[in-house]
């Protein structure tokens, strides 16, 4: 991310420095002088603010001259009745004390603009507002619900979240309010939260006694997990949520469902970004929240700083006055681990949290994928109720009989009271984490719920994208607005929302990106012949293309483009919307070939009997080893043999001899595809 000094930016305003720090003084960007620096993203922020700001001061003052010119008369013009509208709800909102406040109705994710005009306000109020709280974002981005409320209630505006499924559950009669007396009390529910690297995993780590660091990717939780500790006997469920930014829509869950927020704030690092984030979440789910100042023992580390930090975002600590609950720990030394524990049982035992086990279960799904041998799967925390093995069960467009449950140790289970997360079978299809598990009276009404939501569904696809592929790039060319429909294939659930999160935040003026269907497995027909209707791209994220997959995309001139990093997916999507310029370097797909078996060399490696189901394989090309079309490795060939000959290449049709650099985990079954990165020349 590139940086600029504040008297470039001046400059480039045409205003002085001086003048520029004065005007964006409240927004919190830490400017100390015009040498301050600041990103291009926070840069972008001020231009729209202040150019925003200019237009809303020139009609302010051709309203105060038009007042003076024509005091006593009635004025009719557009932009006075506007600024009478304001006005008036400006009013509403200074009375919201008295119950004749304004409540406006969100649901979902809502465009910063949009969230203005049921405000009543301008943009660049509401974009200093999230300035403020460390949210940066234009107009033409999305904010969650969580952030939403919280930007409403500085304003005096209620927020009431309305869900489409709502008036559709209560036709169903799927939930209902407990009485007081069947309530018994339940173990808490505790989310991990912070800035990535700041010890999240760590201190969850030390809690579990579980290597849970060592199988991560890149030091980044790829996933929500769920596991429950029994201390002093007892029980605590914690709940391991993504500290990426690209994970924010499932940070923002996690605080939805849970009842105590912890806080992991480095001592050598401070309050970031992500920090600030989790703030707002844990705020507008009115969860309390207990900071753990972690890594003490490094040299750097100042526990007053971290402090000092945290009372400038509103969370004072109770030794200085407030009543904030801040614990100094040290992760890999164990050290004030027990204190952080026993803060959580007190925290606890004030919200006397309880829930009604003896009613039919009501949970929410933390995560879910397609697993090989069993199916889909999904972890559930169960809410309300008691949820039993051989109950029927529906969550979003999926429902069936729970077939087995286990608990967090894998451990077959028989029964999951409240608060207690479990691994499911028997679901027949993969839901959203996020959705509503509801246990339900038989199959037949599972099985209506769920068509009633997939007819929903197809209702919308449907009647909402009708682009021609070859008009929107005609019209991109034109300079007219883009609509860029986008259908994403991955492996998990996680990633499905990390790259539909990230590349939503890609809409501009010009480009309107639409995930228009998602789901986890490989890229199928069926995924082609949708984004034929809707002139879609598909994205796969660690999938691949089956054979029918690849044949229907040319006949039909779908474009696939499949990733391994999720960033690089978001680049290439990026490059595409600011100008769908064509990439330097493009994949070439040679051929697959089929492992039908697998021999052990003296020397440990291991060599692949392979069928050439498709084109060819050659010695110098890259390998994908896919696995229910899920990718499992990429890598160079080490040998390619016919009988006992060294081959260069081997057509379709004939079996042949292949082993991979550096890898040895083949099995019968998996499929190879052979590529080659070819680079092309911009047009």
């Amino acid at each position: 991310m590139t940086k600029i000094r504040i008297y470039e930016l001046a400059k480039e305003l045409n205003i002085s420095s001086k003048e520029l720090i004065k005007r964006i003084e409240d927004l919190e960007l830490n400017i100390n002088s015009h040498m301050s620096t600041i990103d291009d993203e926070e840069a972008e922020m001020i231009k729209e603010l202040l150019t925003e700001d200019e237009a809303s001061d020139i009609v302010e003052n051709k309203n105060d001259i038009l007042e003076e010119e024509y005091e006593e008369k009635e004025i009719v013009t557009t932009k006075k009745h506007n600024k009478k509208k304001i006005k008036n709800i400006s009013n509403n909102n200074k009375q919201n004390d008295k119950g004749e406040g304004l409540i406006i109705d969100i649901e979902n994710n809502i465009i910063v603009r949009d969230f203005a005009e049921k405000l009543g306000v301008t943009s660049s109020k509401v974009i200093s507002k999230l300035i403020a709280l460390g949210v940066m974002a234009t107009q033409n981005e999305t904010i969650d619900v969580e952030v939403a409320s919280i930007i409403a209630e500085e304003f005096g505006v209620e927020v009431n979240i309305i869900s489409a499924d709502e008036t559709e559950d209560d036709e169903f009669e799927l939930d209902f309010e407990d009485k007081e007396e069947d309530l018994k009390p339940r173990p808490p529910v505790v989310t991990v939260m912070g800035h990535v690297d700041h010890g999240k995993t760590s201190l969850l780590d030390a809690i579990r006694n579980t290597s849970v660091t060592k199988g991560e990717a890149g030091g980044i939780t790829q996933h929500i997990g769920a596991s429950t500790s029994n201390i002093n006997g007892k029980k605590i469920v914690f709940l391991d949520t993504p500290g990426h930014e690209a994970f924010t829509s499932m940070r923002a869950r996690g605080a939805q469902i849970t009842d105590i927020a912890i806080l992991v704030v480095a001592a050598d690092d401070g309050v970031m970004p992500q920090t600030i984030e989790a703030i707002a979440h844990a705020k507008a789910a009115n969860v309390p929240i207990i900071v753990a100042i972690n890594k003490i023992d490094k040299p750097g580390a100042d526990i007053d700083r971290i402090k000092q930090e945290l009372v400038e975002h509103g969370l004072v600590p109770e030794d200085w006055g407030g009543d904030t609950i801040t614990v100094p720990i040290s992760a890999k030394q164990n050290i004030g681990i027990d204190d952080i524990l026993e803060m959580i049982l007190i925290v606890a035992e004030m919200q006397e949290l309880k829930a009604n086990p003896n009613r039919k279960a009501v949970g929410t799904i933390i995560e879910a994928q397609l697993d090989k041998g069993r199916g889909p799967i999904a972890t559930v925390l169960v809410q309300k109720g008691t949820l039993e093995v051989g109950d029927i069960v529906v969550s979003g467009t999926a429902s069936g009989r729970i077939r087995a449950m286990f608990d967090d140790k894998g451990k077959k289970v028989k029964k999951a009271t409240p608060s207690t997360p479990v691994l499911i079978l028997g679901l027949s299809d993969v839901p959203n984490s996020g959705d509503i598990l509801n246990a339900v009276e038989d199959e037949k009404k599972a099985r209506l719920i769920a068509d009633s939501r997939k007819d929903h569904l197809r209702q919308q696809m449907t009647s909402s994208y009708k682009v021609s592929l070859d008009d929107l790039f005609e019209r991109i060319k034109e300079g007219e607005i883009k609509d860029l429909n986008i259908i994403i294939k991955a492996d998990g659930r996680g990633s499905i929302e990390a790259l539909a999160q990230s590349l939503e935040k890609l809409d501009t003026d010009e480009v309107r990106i639409s995930i228009i269907h998602s789901g986890v497995g490989g890229i199928s027909e069926n995924d082609i012949m949708l984004a034929s209707a809707s002139n879609a791209i598909v994205i796969g994220f660690n999938v691949r293309p089956n054979l029918n997959a690849i044949n229907s995309a040319k006949k039909e001139e779908v474009d696939i483009r499949t990733y391994r990093v999720i960033y690089e997916a978001i680049e290439d999507i990026q490059a595409a919307v600011k100008g769908m310029h064509a990439p330097k370097v493009v994949e070439e797909v040679l051929g697959r070939a089929e492992v039908r078996a697998t021999f052990r060399l003296p020397n440990n490696n291991t060599v692949a009997g392979i069928y050439v189901l498709d084109g060819k394989i050659t010695r110098n090309s890259n390998i994908r080893l896919l696995r229910n079309d899920v990718v499992v490795h990429e890598g160079e060939v080490s040998s390619l043999k016919r009988f006992k000959d060294d081959a260069r290449e081997v057509m379709s049709g004939y079996e042949a001899g292949l082993g991979l650099t550096n890898y040895n985990d083949i099995k019968e079954g998996d499929l190879l595809e052979a590529y080659i990165l070819k680079e092309v020349e911009n047009k």
